[in-house]
């Protein structure tokens, strides 16, 4: 009587954690999604903790709740999975301002972003 189960939208091998409202652009955000695309995740995790960029923080916890997704949500082995897709989307922009000479107005924009990392489970190959 109830409704069927929604369809997921990663594969089965696959798991996904998506953080929203990261108060950084876009261009910044992609240069760290950028250091982990592909890696191990306990490689990714490692590049993550001694990076300089102050986002870097934010993009490791959420390549946590992917892994933690994989493991308690889906079944799958920690130590098989990969970062298969690390990718960045624009959000919402605060428009702020500061007064300038002759009564013009210049205007500062403060960027907020997302990102979407995908972790895949895939066998070493021996």
């Amino acid at each position: 009587m109830g409704k069927d189960k929604n369809p997921r939208r990663v594969a089965e091998n696959e798991a996904m954690a998506k953080l929203r409202m990261l108060r950084t652009s876009p261009q910044k955000l992609n240069l760290v999604a950028q250091l982990i695309r592909g890696k191990k995740v306990d490689r990714a995790l490692t590049d993550l903790t001694f990076s300089n960029k102050r986002i870097a923080e934010d993009v490791k916890k959420c390549l946590q709740s992917a892994i933690a997704n994989a493991e308690n949500n889906h079944g799958l082995d920690v130590d098989e999975l990969i970062v298969a897709e690390a990718y960045v989307g624009k959000n919402l922009v605060m428009k702020r301002g500061r007064p300038r000479a002759r009564g013009r107005f210049g205007r500062i924009n403060k960027p907020f972003s997302e990102i979407t990392i995908k972790v895949r489970q895939v066998e070493e190959q021996a």
